[in-house]
């Protein structure tokens, strides 16, 4: 017994050594998981929505530029650009691949849609409309309880701006999106089965899926759990993950003080990955809650004006063995000078590879 204990603290003490340090609170720490994978090309910036090809192993991405000129770009699992295509005038949002029908949806969050196109697209391939997201206004008042035990209200703006974000399927092809303005999620059934104005349902409309933080955005990142009867939702601005139960429709706080929770999905092991865009780190929880892993952080930038590292990671996808994350790099204060997105002019997809579970 006393050898297998002791084999148990060397291995563990190599692996701290070589992938990062222990924290005090016991999760592990690496500043330098996070490896170059992708450049986008010249021109191109703020990479935002990102999902993977299963079959083929390419990793697709989606920008998020308010000055019109955003694409759809397509990678090989090396990091070659393959394919690009133009979207004018619309910021795009979170990707998803369809296993059904073998195709990419799309938050097109410039026109309040969800569209797709075929995986293998090129610059001339045509893209579907799928559905238009209802306007439905602002979830109810929210109230907050204070240590003293006051309680704050707060009310939402009548915001009907429909603004389509993540995107999750579950395993019988069924859509979940969520709506970051108007604090809801909506499903679209059987999505690969449907056509143009496919039918949109409201899966809940809830004060926790809105915030008055910062950034602005409130339900954001979307994974089903293993058995497909939770979901799991990023609240950006709040810093929170939450979890609604699709049985009870019963919506809680699964953890808290994640700085910027944005992108977030499940990894082989049960644990969730969650993207913390203003922290410039990826968390990885526990089905506690509890953070286990910290990886990646902003480490200044190469000399092509890429940064090293991460910097503003906003959406993720598994692959294997690797998480591929999106840096954003979207300056968001008013100041000149205050960020060091301001100063990025190569945008990148970095890479994490997953680490083995600890015993």
């Amino acid at each position: 017994m006393r050898k297998i204990v002791i084999f148990l603290t060397i291995s563990s003490v190599v692996f701290a050594l070589v992938c990062g340090a222990w924290a005090g609170d016991g999760k592990l720490v690496n500043s330098q998981a996070a490896l170059p994978f992708a450049k986008l090309p010249e021109g191109v910036s703020f990479p935002e929505g990102i999902t993977a090809n299963p079959y083929t192993g390419e990793i697709i991405v989606g920008t998020f530029d308010f000055g019109g000129n955003n694409h759809l770009l397509r990678f090989r699992s090396n990091g070659q650009l393959v394919a690009q295509k133009f979207f004018d005038q619309t910021p795009l949002l979170g990707l998803a691949f369809n296993r059904q029908d073998k195709k990419i949806y799309i938050a097109n969050f410039g026109a309040s849609m969800i569209q797709r196109i075929p995986a293998d697209f090129t610059a001339a391939t045509p893209v579907e409309n799928v559905a238009s997201i209802p306007g439905i206004g602002a979830p109810p008042d929210r109230s907050v309880d204070n240590p003293d035990g006051s309680q704050d209200l707060i009310t939402f703006g009548s915001n009907d701006f429909p603004a389509p974000n993540a995107l999750v399927f579950n395993s019988e092809g069924d859509l979940f999106i969520s709506d970051s303005f108007q604090g809801a999620i909506f499903r679209i059934d059987n999505a690969a089965n449907c056509t143009t104005s496919c039918s949109v349902t409201e899966v809940v409309h809830d004060s926790l899926l809105a915030t008055a933080g910062f950034p602005p955005f409130g339900a954001n990142g979307l994974a089903l759990s293993g058995d497909e009867s939770t979901l799991f939702i990023a609240n950006t601005g709040d810093d929170r993950v939450l979890v609604f139960d699709l049985d009870t429709e019963e919506i809680t706080v699964f953890t808290e003080s994640i700085n910027g929770a944005d992108g977030i999905a499940f990894d082989k092991f049960g644990r969730l990955w969650v993207a913390g865009n203003q922290a410039d780190q990826v968390v990885v929880l526990n089905q506690d809650g509890r953070a286990v892993f910290e990886l990646g952080e902003f480490l200044g930038f190469n000399k092509d004006g890429s940064p090293r590292g991460l910097l503003f990671p906003a959406s993720l996808v598994i692959n294997g063995k690797w998480v591929f994350v999106t840096n954003l790099a979207l300056p968001l204060t008013s100041t000149v000078g205050d960020e060091p997105e301001e100063d990025v002019t190569t945008y990148t997809v970095s890479r994490i590879k997953i680490p083995h579970k600890l015993r």
